[in-house]
């Protein structure tokens, strides 16, 4: 295998893509006037943070379909191995601010809220009236810690998927529906059209 592979031909150049990073909320709060200048402006209509656990299971397209369908005036932040689905896609840029910003990995979760929080003190508002939905992806525990920890923040309108955990039974699903607007993912399209409805 070793003498085969010696013998094919080099890969193309750059053949995955590349992305950017080095979206710490240090460097976007840094950058907060000029985020909230181009929401201000009507530039920017909407943020959508995908973050979580990911996988290769079959149907687990989700985050790149929602993430690919998403308008061409909102702004991405993403955070988890999730985001490997589409962080290497084009998703072009809002006056020279990335509409696709990494913000991190799973533990990064507390960069994310603190960059919602410090919008929400920059719009004199709660996190949850801010124009944010947070699509969450259930795979693994470190997800559950992410999810526990928006709960306990009593942060609400979190878009819950592809498919929800085991250990939420009915009774659970429909009290965190009730109480906190939790959302299992359904067809990323139309949960677009939704939020973009609500908001």
């Amino acid at each position: 295998m070793i003498e085969k592979a010696k013998q094919s031909a080099p890969l193309p150049e750059n053949v995955l893509g590349s992305s950017t990073v080095g979206f710490h909320r240090t460097v976007l709060l840094d950058n907060a006037a000029t985020i909230v200048d181009a929401v201000k402006a009507g530039k920017v209509s909407h943020f959508y943070l995908i973050g979580g656990c990911d996988g290769a299971k079959p149907g687990r397209n989700y985050f790149t379909d929602f993430a690919e369908n998403t308008p061409n005036d909102s702004v991405i932040l993403t955070l988890g191995c999730g985001k490997f689905r589409f962080n290497k896609k084009e998703h072009g840029d809002i006056g020279g601010i990335p509409r696709l910003l990494d913000v991190g990995q799973c533990n990064d979760a507390y960069s994310a809220i603190q960059i919602a929080v410090a919008l929400a003190d920059a719009f004199e508002c709660e996190v949850n009236d801010l124009p944010l939905t947070l699509i969450v992806s259930w795979f693994e525990q470190k997800a559950a810690a992410v999810l526990l920890s928006l709960l306990a923040l009593g942060i609400k309108n979190i878009h819950l998927g592809p498919t929800l955990p085991a250990y939420l039974s009915p009774n659970v699903v429909n009290f965190l529906v009730e109480n906190f607007d939790l959302k299992p993912t359904g067809n990323a399209k139309d949960d677009i059209q939704n939020i973009l409805k609500a908001s």
